[in-house]
């Protein structure tokens, strides 16, 4: 069993009652095991959960949380784990942080729910203002409120199309952008995402992606070989919409060569083209910068975010130039629980912490202590294809030496050899073959380095 040096009082494994343990950044912060993993109450609950949950909800590591805070989860047997997946890029600003934790007490002892397209309420107001003063471009903005990822995608379709009065949305190879049925279509991977659920929604369009490691091709080149096939394929009259991920989430985290991005913006506003950025995951600070898509500074139409957005709360938005935005008729847009009371003040007070804390340069610190570590690795294993990523948003690609063919295998070993450690690391791609980073921007350096530690020890065992 492992363990870091010092004490940590374990979490109480009796089999019922609550459990005595407090969240929040006032947890220490190392790593401590106390049973095997998972352990004997994540066990019992598994077995719960194959009785009342539904078996498509699928599980990567099967320990059960107590609490959390920093770059900590405490496991209802007293295992405390490294957090390097933020719940999928969503506690960006740490599990339960203050000011997140104090909005939404506020806010739920004045009220939960009105529904703001019934009544009305200021914090809807407040974001919205905060996303037109945080988003790229000093044009006139406004947004709408929803509640997922997806949903904000499905929205931001929406509106492309009615304001351009076409029907051909164009995305790119391994995109992932949702579960529901129109982003199913625009989601590139089959399984587990889409196979069986079909028909899909029609007049979404297919290219290729900027993929320095698979393609070679420069950004310039990468963005000349879509437009062609936009342009012949399906005809810039058509196009409604261009939408695609800075930096690709579950595709890959893959990072376009310099050049494409701009390249597809340029190509969009000179097609009528609503230029579409999903920064779902790459938004609020992950990728150092607030948003990805200012790294080469691009300016969509529209940006769909979520995730990050509010601290862990459900809450999303679409946020755009005014006369795109308004191109919606009152009532089509909306939902009964877009922008909920809570989930408002949750997001202005992670705005507020991301702000006041500096964690956007703490997004780049983060990446500049872990890349050259990574690429040491990566000299040093042969499987470790490619090492790529923006600040707190890292991927490791593993691949078979000797072809270079994507190894999923080897991907899962290594996440399989890291939970048993006590360090929660995601896999992702078209294939699952890559390896995924999302710290908390929270995490002290410690902590982090010791997650890194055991991540490199699981990439090392693949030389044998």
């Amino acid at each position: 069993m492992t363990t870091t040096a010092g004490p940590l009082t374990p979490v109480s494994a009796a089999p019922a009652g609550p459990l005595a343990v407090t969240g929040g950044p006032g947890l220490p912060q190392r790593r401590h095991l106390v049973t095997e993993l998972p352990g004997p109450r994540s066990r019992e609950l598994l077995a719960r959960r194959e009785a009342a949950v539904a078996r498509g909800v699928s599980i990567t590591f099967p320990v059960f949380v107590a609490a959390a805070g920093g770059g900590i989860l405490v496991d209802v047997d007293g295992n405390a784990l490294i957090d390097l997946g933020s719940g999928i890029a969503v506690t960006t600003v740490g599990n339960s942080a203050p000011a997140v934790v104090d909005n939404v007490i506020n806010q739920v002892q004045a009220f939960t729910h009105t529904c703001f397209m019934i009544t009305p309420y200021e914090g809807y107001v407040a974001v919205c203002e905060q996303l037109a003063r945080l988003t790229p471009g000093d044009h006139e903005k406004r947004s709408a409120l929803f509640n997922s990822g997806a949903e904000a995608v499905e929205n931001a379709v929406k509106i492309a199309r009615i304001h351009a009065g076409r029907q051909a949305v164009v995305v790119f190879d391994h995109a992932y952008h949702g579960r529901t049925n129109l982003t199913m279509a625009l989601t590139a991977k089959n399984h587990p995402y889409k196979n069986g659920f079909g028909p899909f929604a029609p007049e979404i369009y297919r290219v290729p992606l900027s993929y320095p490691y698979r393609d070679g091709l420069s950004g310039p080149e990468a963005a000349a070989r879509a437009i062609h096939l936009i342009e012949s394929q399906i005809g810039a009259h058509n196009v409604a919409a261009v939408l695609i991920e800075p930096i690709q989430g579950e595709g890959g985290f893959v990072v376009p060569a310099e050049g494409f991005l701009p390249a597809l913006a340029a190509w969009s506003m000179a097609a009528g083209a609503v230029f579409v950025a999903d920064e779902v995951q790459t938004g609020f600070a992950r990728t150092g910068a607030m948003f990805a898509c200012e790294h080469e500074g691009v300016v969509p139409d529209l940006i769909a975010t979520a995730k990050g957005i509010a601290g862990g709360l459900p809450l999303s938005a679409v946020t755009g130039r005014a006369e795109i935005m308004d191109s919606a008729h009152p009532g089509g847009l909306g939902g009964t629980y877009g922008g909920n009371p809570l989930a408002c003040a949750a997001a202005l007070g992670a705005i507020e912490t991301i702000e006041r804390d500096g964690l956007v340069e703490r997004a780049r610190a983060l990446g500049a202590r872990v890349l050259p570590k990574l690429r040491a690795v990566a000299e040093r294993v042969p499987a470790v294809g490619d090492v790529r990523g923006r600040g707190a948003m890292l991927a490791v690609e593993l691949v078979d030496p000797a072809t270079g063919r994507p190894d999923s295998a080897a991907a899962s070993a290594v996440a399989r050899r890291c939970h048993g450690e006590g360090v929660v690391v995601l896999t992702c791609g078209t294939d699952g073959n890559v390896l995924r980073l999302l710290p908390p921007l929270a995490i002290g350096d410690e902590l982090l380095d010791d997650g890194l530690a055991v991540l490199t020890a699981a990439l090392e065992s693949l030389a044998g």
